[in-house]
């Protein structure tokens, strides 16, 4: 077997090779937070060492996929998933107040982390391509409908523009599994299968 030089591969291995010093850095930092009296402003920096950390931590999960499925090597994890809670938790992690969700969902059958933070990601993409401070989400069985889309940030959730490392990862995650992401008349539908 020949070996595997890809730039798919390559990133696949820097983000398996950065995840432990990565690893590293937010352990300490939580350890700080939980076991030392620090001061301000020490306090608030090591908060956002810890934080930084477990956003980084979220890219590189996100590099990995998308190269593990252009490479033809992603092998997700199904399991069963409501989509009106898949709805819900976007607007738990990007405020309710930004976020509306209504409707009735449905059961899939999916890589429900790998979509969970997509479907964030797409939200969070039409909120801040679009310049907006809410969104609409209704969830109409297996299609989650986003609204609205302006066409200015339209190409950057479809990641068609690649301005938005989260959106063009869910956009192709979704499309792998079976599923699809358009943008008709203002709203973005994402059909999970």
């Amino acid at each position: 077997m020949r070996n595997d030089t890809s730039f798919a591969r390559l990133v696949s291995l820097a983000c398996h090779d950065v995840r432990t010093p990565l690893a590293t850095v937010h352990g300490f930092a939580k350890t700080l937070t939980r076991t030392v009296e620090l001061e301000a402003p020490a306090d608030r920096y090591v908060e956002m060492i810890e934080a930084a950390s477990l956003q980084m931590a979220e890219l590189l999960d996100e590099l990995s996929v998308v190269a593990r499925i252009e490479a033809g090597r992603y092998d997700p994890g199904l399991r069963e998933a409501d989509t009106l809670e898949l709805a819900r938790s976007a607007a738990e992690r990007l405020g309710a107040d930004r976020v509306k969700v209504s409707g009735e969902g449905a059961t899939i059958t999916t890589d429900v982390e790998g979509v969970d933070r997509g479907v964030s990601a797409l939200v969070q993409a039409a909120l801040r391509h679009g310049g907006l401070d809410e969104v609409d989400v209704v969830v109409r069985g297996s299609v989650i409908e986003v609204s609205p889309i302006t066409d200015s940030s339209a190409a950057v959730v479809l990641g068609r523009e690649l301005r938005d490392l989260g959106a063009a990862v869910a956009v192709r995650l979704i499309d792998h599994l079976g599923g699809a992401v358009e943008v008709e008349d203002g709203t973005l539908a994402i059909a999970l299968a």
